[in-house]
């Protein structure tokens, strides 16, 4: 059996290399000075990773230019995504924050509902609840819930990725991979740098102030999980590869608790976990 065409291979890459950079980013987080240059300074180290991986995959563009303008469309999404969600992840707990992550699924189903007047399908309208239900099971504190900023930020940056995610559709299949993911990368990195005008000079000392190994482990990982995810839906069918790459969640949980001592609610987010990966598997049948 050749691994490289193999779903399950990827899905374990993904578990494994999404874990280490949703732990990495919380951490090298704790010390920044400016959100803004620290996302530029991660996306930069992930586009030279993603650079040298391009030989690796099969070299390809589309020739149809209107899949450039909806990519160009939703790399500004991504661009939304990836800046608010470093501020966001600042002020939430890692594994909280990937349990928030898996709302984006739900802002599908609703643009779906809403744009392209999909059929009102009692399974994925029940998933989506319960995964909303896990994220107030979550968040919910009797007496004293409030939005706080970073809770704000984190349902922010998981719309903009769900309109990305919803305008982009299948189009990283017509792209060199590495490419595609390069691409997801550089332009937001360019766009974050013109329109918040960051310095030069706060990247350089973001770098100088960052733990080298977390930085490039989350670097790293970024550009790894992002391949190998687009390559498990490649692969598999949707209705497997969806379920098994919300385990991360449960594993965020669990490597959380003792890497991050992130202790608080730890019954409540593992049952969190559970039922959002019982309402992918009921919005992907």
């Amino acid at each position: 059996m050749n691994l490289l065409n193999n779903f399950k291979f990827y899905i374990i890459i993904y578990l494994i290399v999404s874990t280490v950079f949703n732990q990495g980013y919380k951490i090298i987080t704790k010390n920044m000075n400016s959100a803004g240059a620290l996302t530029i300074l991660i996306q930069i180290i992930s586009s030279i990773i993603c650079i040298l991986m391009i030989p690796l995959f099969e070299i390809k563009f589309p020739t149809d230019y209107k899949v450039y303008i909806f990519l160009f469309l939703a790399i500004i999404f991504y661009t939304l995504n990836d800046r608010i969600g470093t501020t966001a992840r600042s002020g939430l707990e890692a594994s909280t924050y990937n349990i928030l992550k898996q709302l984006s699924t739900v802002f599908m189903i609703i643009m779906g509902l809403l744009f392209f007047k999909e059929p009102f399908v009692s399974n994925k309208i029940i998933g989506a609840s319960i995964i909303i239900i896990s994220n107030i099971l979550v968040f919910y504190k009797k007496e004293n819930f409030k939005f706080n900023k970073y809770l704000i930020q984190g349902i922010l940056a998981n719309i903009s990725l769900a309109i990305a995610l919803f305008i982009d559709v299948n189009y990283s299949k017509e792209f060199n991979l590495a490419f595609y993911v390069l691409l997801t990368f550089l332009i937001p990195l360019i766009l974050i740098f013109i329109f918040e005008k960051i310095k030069i000079k706060e990247i350089v000392n973001e770098y100088k102030k960052a733990n080298k190994i977390i930085l490039f482990l989350t670097s790293i990982s970024w550009t790894l999980m992002m391949i190998s995810k687009l390559k498990s839906y490649e692969l598999g069918n949707v209705i497997v590869v969806a379920p098994l790459t919300s385990l991360t969640v449960i594993l965020n949980i669990v490597v959380s608790y003792f890497l991050l001592k992130e202790k608080s609610n730890l019954i409540r987010k593992i049952i969190a976990s559970i039922l959002i990966i019982v309402g992918v598997i009921l919005i992907k049948i």
